[in-house]
């Protein structure tokens, strides 16, 4: 006893069912024998790894989808948008914009109208687009799309100079260039008597890019002065809010639909997308539900392991037995050697996954630019990059899943190594 020294305290401080389940994990390398068992462990090993690998690359995916076409939707949209139903308009909107301002996450205000109409360019060149009137000096308050702007800038639009700033796409689909003219056709009238369109000439003075294929190629902008008259308006219908935290927009705005008077409508970002949002989270629910199964089929091949592994050992185990292991510490020796494959299995894909995520940025067009392909059309997409936003919950979440079905698998082949009989075992040894 004297001699044994490091290794008895080691083993009075490790259970010996951990060390008898971390010795059956390893025996295969040694042991031509179980050679095939070792094989199907790291067959279900390597499953594990590439179905958590997966799974956290694709929902990394989808969360920057996600993440990127919100932040150019809101850009352009704003976060809350607050709407007189009155009939009216807002007579002095400044008023109503001070009003808003007093909530403490409201950061910047501006007025704006919209109306939808046609434009026609070189008289064959059509296209149905929404007309926003905004004023120039105040919309950096609430939009970025000053800043996306590729040609002209905002302040080109003058009250009474009647110009236009298209979107990207509206300005290809019309072939218009800067310093062409283009018609506005606006329907008046709800009646069959009542049809005929207002036509309004306005002078391509910019072009703007969001990157959002919706409003590039179906918005255009206007000085506010310049569309009142064509919806016989005296003043803006709506206002639109810029937030400190976008984040916490639907609050803000059943803060402010219950704090402003009149008769209005309190709209933010997530009710105006809240379609485009539904879609997005069910995509993303479904596909951690399809990649899971996977994870489950690899942590599944645990069971055909251990049972092989239960087989091969019964001797070992009657002889356990016989020196006084009761049937829960077999159990638990199994549990250790199929936990060990999978949470080794999670380990890896977990890695592989947070490498592959962070770098798909980079990796994606490597393939793209090797093979001579496009994943995202511009004009199908609303985006044409892979974008990638790696979450740690959904990291965790996705290990924890892992482990758990890792944990589920070793639970049969235990329970039948912890019955195993002795006397029966040992008969023909």
């Amino acid at each position: 006893m004297a001699n044994c020294g490091f290794y008895c305290v080691k083993l009075i401080k490790m259970p010996f069912e951990w060390l008898v389940g971390l010795r059956y994990t390893r025996a295969g390398r040694r042991n031509g024998r179980n050679s095939f068992i070792s094989f199907i462990s790291a067959i279900s090993m390597a499953g594990i790894a590439l179905g958590v690998t997966a799974l956290i690359v694709v929902l990394s995916v989808y969360n920057g989808f996600q993440k990127v076409v919100t932040e150019r939707m809101v850009s352009v949209l704003g976060h809350v948008e607050v709407y007189d139903v009155g009939g009216t308009g807002f007579a002095d909107w400044r008023t109503a914009a001070a009003g808003a301002a007093r909530n403490p996450q409201v950061k910047g205000a501006a007025p704006f109208v919209e109306m939808q109409g046609m434009l026609v360019h070189g008289g064959d060149k059509l296209r149905p687009s929404v007309v926003r009137g905004i004023l120039p000096e105040e919309e950096p308050k609430v939009s970025d799309i000053g800043e996306q702007i590729k040609e002209g800038s905002l302040d080109v639009l003058k009250p009474g100079a009647f110009n236009i700033i298209l979107g990207a796409e509206l300005a290809r689909e019309l072939e218009a260039k800067v310093g062409d003219r283009v018609a506005l056709a606006l329907s008046q009238g709800n009646s069959l008597s009542n049809m005929a369109p207002t036509l309004r000439s306005f002078t391509v003075a910019g072009i703007f890019e969001v990157g959002h294929n919706e409003f590039d190629s179906g918005l255009a902008l206007v000085h506010m002065e310049d569309g009142l008259p064509l919806l016989n308006m005296s003043g803006p219908f709506a206002l639109r809010l810029r937030l400190q935290d976008m984040q916490q927009a639907p609050a803000v705005a059943n803060e402010l639909r219950a704090a402003l008077p009149g008769q209005l409508v309190v709209r933010d970002w997530t009710k105006q997308n809240a379609g485009w949002l539904a879609v997005v989270k069910s995509q993303k629910s479904m596909m951690f539900i399809i990649l899971t199964l996977i994870i489950a089929v690899a942590a599944f091949n645990l069971v055909a392991t251990l049972v092989m592994t239960v087989t091969d050992k019964q001797a070992d185990i009657a002889i356990l037995r016989t020196l006084g292991a009761s049937p829960f510490s077999i159990m638990k020796i199994f549990v250790v050697q199929g936990a060990l494959v999978g949470v080794l299995g999670t380990m890896i894909g977990v890695a592989a996954g947070v490498v592959l995520a962070m770098n798909v940025g980079v990796i994606v067009p490597a393939i793209e630019s090797m093979f001579g392909m496009k994943f995202l059309s511009k004009d199908i997409y609303f985006i044409s990059a892979v974008p990638s936003d790696l979450r740690w919950s959904d990291v965790a979440a996705i290990g924890a899943t892992s482990v758990l079905l890792a944990l589920v698998s070793t639970l049969y082949p235990s329970w039948w190594a912890a019955r195993v009989k002795p006397a029966e075992a040992l008969r023909y040894e």
